[in-house]
């Protein structure tokens, strides 16, 4: 139970001092690692958030005063694909983040420090650690330096990237099977819900994701196949 040993150390990774270590701890501590120790141990959730609500106001701020042009619905749109789960996963994929994570020994052998779920946490749970302990500037200048090239590429689309398009495209030029997506689980209050998508190729599923919305949650799911498929 715990993280790996060996690595270069995190503030170095993250390109910031932490004042407060404990925060930086907790930020990294997943509930499972708490609810396995034996002495009461603070883990990520509530700074996670924190994070999220901080790491959509420096988007937000950050598109509003970049990109004049774009309608209030093409930057929710770029906002939503940089903010999304499989975004954060990729980037915590590009700093290692999960192999610095404490995790309890269910979550680690079920593949936790690979998860994206667990790594888009882990994201949103550093910025809100990084917001109490240097403020809101230190907070903008990790968020944009960690997703610069998701923004970009976002930008690029102008956020109208449609996975499910794509998805059903490249599976009829191989297949007959019929492609169907279920909701498969909901989380959270009724103001803040999460939804969990699974996209099936016939009876076989292929994909799953998550979003804030079920149409949301659909294109990460038909994204997770693509993927798979390393398209």
């Amino acid at each position: 139970m715990g993280k790996l040993t060996g690595l270069t150390p995190l503030p170095e990774v993250l390109d910031y001092d932490f004042r407060d270590n404990k925060l930086l701890q907790t930020a990294l501590t997943h509930s499972s690692y708490a609810n396995e120790a034996k002495e009461k141990t603070q883990f990520n959730e509530r700074l996670e958030f924190l994070g999220d609500s901080v790491l959509s106001l420096i988007v937000s701020d950050f598109l509003y005063r970049t990109y004049p042009d774009l309608s209030e619905g093409e930057l929710s749109k770029v906002r939503a694909g940089v903010v999304s789960e499989v975004s954060l996963a990729q980037a915590a994929r590009k700093l290692n983040l999960g192999a610095y994570m404490r995790l309890g020994k269910g979550e680690e052998n079920i593949g936790g420090r690979n998860r994206a779920s667990v790594l888009a946490d882990a994201v949103e749970s550093i910025i809100g650690a990084i917001y109490l302990d240097g403020g809101l500037q230190q907070a903008g200048r990790f968020v944009l330096r960690l997703l610069t090239p998701a923004i970009e590429s976002q930008i690029a689309g102008k956020g109208r990237k449609d996975y499910k398009t794509d998805l059903q495209e490249l599976l009829q030029s191989r297949s007959s099977l019929e492609i169907t997506y279920r909701i498969v689980g909901e989380t959270g209050p009724d103001h803040d819900k999460w939804f969990t998508a699974a996209v099936y190729h016939g009876d076989k599923p292929i994909g799953q994701g998550q979003g804030k919305s079920k149409k949301e949650a659909e294109q990460q799911a038909a994204h997770a196949a693509l993927r798979s498929m390393d398209l």
